[in-house]
C-alpha cells in the first residue's frame, strides 16, 4: 500500500514538474518571438514594398534608388570594418595615441557620411510615396528604431 502511495506521489510530482517546465518553455518561446527586432526597412526582399502597398510605377522608381543606396552603404560599412580591424591591431600593439585618434576621426567621418546618406535616402523615398504610404513608412521606421539591437543595415539581421 505504501509503495502505491509513493508511486502515485512520484507520478504526480513528475506531472507537475512537466507542466511547469512546459509552461515556462511556452512562455519563453512566445516572448522570444516578441523580442525579435522588427524587420529592417530596406531588406531587399520586398517586405517593405509589400507592407507599403507600392504600385508598379513606384517600384520602378524605388528599385534604382535602393540599389545605389545599398551599394554606397556596403562600401562605407566595408571601410568602417577595415578601420575597426586596424584600430584593434593598434590597440593590441600599444600604438601611438595620435594614430589612434586619427583613425577614430576617420571612422567618425564615415559614420557621419552614413547618417547623411540614410537621411537623404529617406527623403528620396518620401518623394515617391503617397501620404498613407508615408504614414506607414514612418510608423515602420519608428517601430524598427525602438527595437533594441535593430539596425538599418542588411548585414545585421535585417536590412532596410
Amino acid at each position: 500500500m505504501r509503495s502505491n502511495w509513493l508511486t502515485g506521489l512520484l507520478i504526480l510530482s513528475l506531472a507537475v514538474n512537466a507542466a511547469v517546465i512546459g509552461t515556462l518553455g511556452y512562455h519563453y518561446l512566445t516572448n522570444a518571438a516578441q523580442r525579435r527586432p522588427a524587420p529592417c526597412l530596406s531588406s531587399g526582399d520586398g517586405h517593405l514594398y509589400q507592407s507599403l502597398g507600392l504600385t508598379g510605377r513606384q517600384l520602378e522608381r524605388m528599385e534604382p534608388l535602393a540599389h545605389v543606396f545599398h551599394g554606397r552603404m556596403d562600401e562605407m560599412k566595408a571601410s568602417i570594418e577595415q578601420k575597426k580591424e586596424i584600430l584593434i591591431d593598434l590597440l593590441q600593439r600599444g600604438g601611438a595615441s595620435d594614430r589612434i585618434d586619427g583613425l577614430r576621426a576617420e571612422m567618425t567621418f564615415i559614420q557621419d557620411a552614413i547618417q547623411k546618406e540614410v537621411i537623404a535616402h529617406i527623403a528620396d523615398i518620401q518623394q515617391i510615396l503617397d501620404s498613407k504610404q508615408q504614414e506607414r513608412f514612418f510608423h515602420l521606421m519608428r517601430q524598427s528604431m525602438n527595437c533594441t539591437g535593430t539596425s538599418l543595415s542588411p548585414s545585421s539581421g535585417g536590412s532596410r
